[in-house]
């Protein structure tokens, strides 16, 4: 999977459903490659397209059970990769990163929201 693909699909995953011209932006990419993107993501039954209840004109593109459990899969190997590292850290190494846990968590606040733009 490419890191778009898993991209708007974490995307997908922390601001709901989206529309394709928002995920282009979001992910930066042009609006014909995300469609096509999306095209691929929904043949392989990560994504559906879903209609707008408060704009028939709208859809919106929706993970899946299978597209959740894939983020979730992705995340858990990040965590399982991890582990056993902080396990060789000194004490003062681990407390160090206990400390920047919560700037660590305002950049990506930060970043989460440079890159989603407003919700919808």
């Amino acid at each position: 999977m490419s890191l778009t693909s898993a991209a708007t699909l974490a995307t997908l995953d922390r601001t709901g459903p989206r529309r394709i011209t928002d995920l282009a932006a979001v992910e930066g990419v042009t609006q014909p490659a995300m469609t096509a993107l999306v095209r691929v993501m929904e043949e392989s039954g990560l994504v559906e397209r879903r209609g707008d209840a408060s704009d028939k004109r709208v859809t919106l593109v929706c993970l899946t059970e299978a597209g959740a459990s894939y983020v979730r899969t992705r995340r858990q190997a990040g965590v399982d990769a991890f582990e056993p590292l902080i396990g060789e850290l000194t004490g003062d190494e681990v407390e160090a990163l206990v400390a920047a846990l919560p700037a660590l968590k305002h950049l990506a606040e930060l970043e989460s929201q440079d890159r989603e733009g407003p919700k919808r």
